[in-house]
């Protein structure tokens, strides 16, 4: 389809939204209609539809997730975009459930905009889903951080699907949390999910943990026992820390994922089962693959959709959410009202490295509640191993943290070297500041930066500053 001759229609009772898309779409070449309520949108569309709707999901009247049930039904084929600026689980999932073809948080990016409705005008049209109601967000996977979007992207495209997951991650990064809600947002919902940590079980147990096993098939089995898999039959079993696993039961997992069928320990009688299997690994398989350390079929019959669980220090803008939450949990724990951040002790927080991860601040909410002693936690009440310091210190490595995590995701996102897209930015930051402090003296500045007045010159050239 020719972008020249795209129509696109734009729901948002935000105006300055409305504005925004509208003024990059024409620049696009794509014509465009604007509608500040779903209502009107109803009314117009009954004369012609667009090749591609955005739509927010919270507005007036109708919300937008009404109006994509609303449109499944009469304009089955329009490609959807759904945006919105309260992107939780929940709104993510509903809206790949009620078809949409692409879920987009604000704030968005523009040029990332228009490739979307590229790409919805392309597509040869929607398959359909499911529109039940999904089950209630888990609060502790709130998140506004893009890595975190992403994770629930995944969710809702899968909200349809038994395929087998592999969830990767750091520990402590809720790669649990990601399979319950796969479970919970899936045709299984109303079965079993069974969890087990294989890392946590004797490798000379996980076997019978696994399958079951008859009576006397080992000293001490006085009974027949039912594994994890039978458990799970009709619904999820998620197998956490998948890397540990060792060869020989490598080899029997990969067998009942192949061909749905295992024996108990020392039964001889196959057994049946249908389950979707969830695994979760800290470790790099690909890795452990090349190291011989993990079966090369196993992991591409595990590896069929990644999803990747982001540390917390590539997701800061989510740790007040979460320690709001979970203060607020601590609180209701041991009875008491929960306790507030000042804004130097949520400094402290969130500049902090969190190694451990979601996990490690559950812990350090549970511990503050316990140890601060009044109802507001302030930066003395952060003790040292939380990246509490006198004020002076902490505001001295503050930007050297938050560079860390900058080169972090640059490194994650970008194959630009480090110090061509920082020193720039450095270089220009620094100008800005001292040209400022001196009301703009270039000879008074050049010393505040400690440089010569024919170095700032040629840097603020080069910089575009002039």
């Amino acid at each position: 389809m020719n972008s020249s001759t795209l129509n696109v229609w734009i729901v948002d009772d935000d105006r300055s939204v409305r504005w925004v898309l509208q003024k990059a779409l024409k620049q696009a070449d794509m014509e465009t209609r604007c509608f500040e309520r779903a209502e009107h949108l109803l009314e117009a569309i009954d004369g012609g539809a667009p090749d591609v709707l955005i739509t927010d999901v919270r507005m007036p009247g109708m919300s937008g997730l009404t109006l994509l049930e609303r449109l499944r039904t009469t304009r089955p084929e329009l490609p959807i975009i759904i945006i919105t600026a309260h992107s939780d689980l929940e709104n993510a999932v509903a809206a790949y459930k009620g078809g949409a073809f692409e879920y987009l948080p604000k704030p968005f990016d523009i040029d990332e905009a228009i490739e979307l409705v590229h790409k919805a005008a392309r597509s040869s049209g929607i398959s359909e889903h499911e529109t039940s109601e999904p089950p209630a967000s888990i609060a502790s996977m709130i998140g506004q951080a893009p890595a975190m979007q992403e994770v629930f992207r995944s969710i809702g495209r899968l909200a349809g699907s038994s395929m087998t997951v592999l969830i990767t991650g750091e520990s402590g990064t809720g790669k649990e949390l990601v399979a319950r809600a796969l479970h919970d947002h899936s045709p299984r919902s109303g079965k079993t999910f069974v969890a087990l940590n294989t890392s946590a079980i004797a490798s000379e147990l996980l076997e019978s943990e696994l399958f079951g096993h008859e009576k006397g098939a080992f000293t001490g089995a006085d009974a027949r026992r039912i594994g994890r898999f039978e458990q799970a039959d009709g619904g999820t079993l998620f197998l956490d820390e998948i890397g540990d696993m060792s060869p020989a039961l490598q080899t029997r997992l990969l067998r009942v994922l192949a061909e749905s069928e295992f024996y108990r320990v020392g039964g001889q009688t196959p057994i049946t089962v249908d389950v979707r299997v969830v695994a979760a690994t800290n470790q790099d398989l690909a890795r452990a693959v090349k190291d011989t350390r993990f079966r090369e079929d196993l992991f591409h019959r595990l590896n069929v959709i990644r999803i990747n669980t982001p540390p917390l220090r590539q997701r800061r803008e989510d740790i007040p959410l979460l320690l709001k939450y979970y203060l607020a949990e601590s609180a209701d724990e041991i009875g008491t009202p929960p306790k507030a951040l000042d804004a130097d002790a949520l400094d402290a927080l969130q500049t902090y490295q969190w190694p451990g991860n979601v996990r490690q601040l559950v812990n350090a909410t549970r511990r503050l509640t316990v140890t601060a002693p009044g109802s507001v936690i302030t930066a003395d009440d952060i003790p040292g191993d939380l990246g509490g310091s006198e004020p002076p210190q902490r505001a001295a490595r503050e930007w050297t943290r938050t560079l860390a995590s900058w080169a972090e995701r640059q490194l994650h996102d970008s194959d630009e070297p480090l110090l061509d897209t920082a020193l720039p930015e450095f270089e220009k930051t620094l100008i800005e500041i001292a040209m400022t402090q001196t009301n703009g003296h270039r000879q008074e500045a050049a010393k505040l930066l400690g440089w010569g007045r024919n170095t700032l010159a040629r840097k603020m050239k080069t910089l575009g500053l002039d």
